[in-house]
This record gives C-alpha cells, sequence and structure tokens, in this order.
C-alpha cells in the first residue's frame, strides 16, 4: 500500500473550493472525495460554485450539491449561468466573477478545479483563469471522463470505500436525468474510472479518485 500524505486533521476546519464549468463537473471530478471528506468527520467546509447551469441543469446543479454535501459543517452552492461551451469568448468575465467570488469565500486550503488537459474548451478556461486567481492556494485538477479521449497521467489520489463510490454513483444516476442520453454516463464508466485510478495507488478499498497538482509546497 502506498503511504499517504494526510492534508486533514480531526476537529481542525478545512475549506475547500469546488469550481467547475457544467453542472455534473464536480461531482463526476471529486464526488467521491467531498463525501469521504464529510464521512470521515473532518469539519470541511465546502463553496461549491457551477459557472453555467441553467434551466433544468439549474435544478439539477443545486439538487445533486446539496445530497453531495449533506453533513458538511458548512457549504454555500453558487449556480452562474455563463454560456455553455463558450467560455474562451467570456474569459473577462468569468475571471471578474472568480475575482469577486475570492473576496467573498473563506480563503481555500484546497481549490478544485479542471484538468490543463482536459479538451473541453470550458474546462480548460476554467483551469487556466484558476491559476491566474487563486495563486497562493493548493490547487488540485480532476478529471473529467468522456468520448474525447483526454485522460491524462494523474499524480495525486484520493482512496474511495465502496460504499462511497456506491453512494456516488447512485446520486449521479438520481440527479443527472439531462445526460443520461450520452452514451459515456453511466455507472460503469464512473465505477471502471475509480477501478483503474485505485489499482494505480493500491487503495484499500480498490477504488480512488486522481487529481494532477502541477505545484504544490510541502513546508
Amino acid at each position: 500500500m502506498m503511504k499517504c500524505l494526510d492534508l486533514t486533521e480531526r476537529g481542525k476546519p478545512l475549506y475547500v473550493l469546488c469550481l467547475g464549468a457544467h453542472s455534473d463537473d464536480i461531482e463526476i471530478g471529486l464526488g467521491g472525495t467531498i463525501l469521504s471528506m464529510i464521512a470521515s468527520g473532518i469539519d470541511v467546509h465546502v463553496d461549491w460554485c457551477v459557472m453555467s447551469a441553467a434551466g433544468p441543469r439549474a435544478t439539477e446543479a443545486r439538487s445533486s450539491a446539496a445530497d453531495f454535501l449533506a453533513g458538511a459543517k458548512s457549504h454555500n452552492i453558487e449556480i452562474a449561468d455563463f454560456d455553455d461551451s463558450f467560455f474562451p469568448s467570456q474569459s473577462r468575465l468569468l475571471k471578474e466573477w472568480l475575482i469577486d467570488l475570492r473576496q467573498r469565500a473563506s480563503q481555500p486550503d484546497i481549490v478544485f478545479t479542471h484538468s490543463s488537459y482536459d479538451r473541453h474548451q470550458d474546462h480548460r478556461e476554467v483551469n487556466q483563469l484558476t491559476w491566474n486567481v487563486f495563486r497562493d492556494e493548493l490547487i488540485l485538477e480532476y478529471e473529467i471522463p468522456k468520448w474525447d479521449g483526454d485522460l491524462g497521467q494523474p499524480n495525486g489520489y484520493i482512496g474511495l470505500s465502496k460504499e462511497i463510490i456506491d453512494r456516488k454513483i447512485e446520486l449521479l444516476m438520481k440527479h443527472f436525468g439531462t445526460q443520461r442520453s450520452k452514451d459515456w454516463f453511466d455507472p460503469e464508466t464512473f465505477r471502471g474510472l475509480a477501478r483503474l485510478r485505485g489499482m494505480e495507488c493500491r487503495a484499500e478499498e480498490h477504488y480512488a479518485e486522481a487529481f494532477t497538482s502541477r505545484k504544490i509546497r510541502l513546508f
């Protein structure tokens, strides 16, 4: 089993900022991680921010976030309505939105954002702006499986129990009816990726979510 560097401590608050371009991104990329933090008893405070969700997808985003964050010490859910698939052309407005968020939210111990090698233009734009706006925080980049075939070689892992991966998949299937028509959006995809990442880090219960850290201060 791989040795772990524990970033959490019972009784000490952990402030987490989750950034997602679309209504299901955070849940897919780090839903298990959030569920695990809460289940472990950490005093976790979460700012959960979705930048593009309108109509039914906004409703899905809010109800899903509420379920994933149940039991957190505190949480704040923010849903914006930037134009899906056109983030690069809205870069200035997105940056202003993130700067305002930084001023309003608690200073995060960890910022979760999209990966730099993601081929979706909205995801890449969020990644670039995250590194620009949140320069002093630990940033972990999460992955989204999809038909683009852009999964990379992550260098950080968070192990998940079987109970947690089951719950993550249950909530994904429960809340995102608008996505079920996509041929990759199914339990096998999410469980298969978690099993692969669990194998890579020798997770105790065989499942994990994976992240990329481009810069980290150890001491």
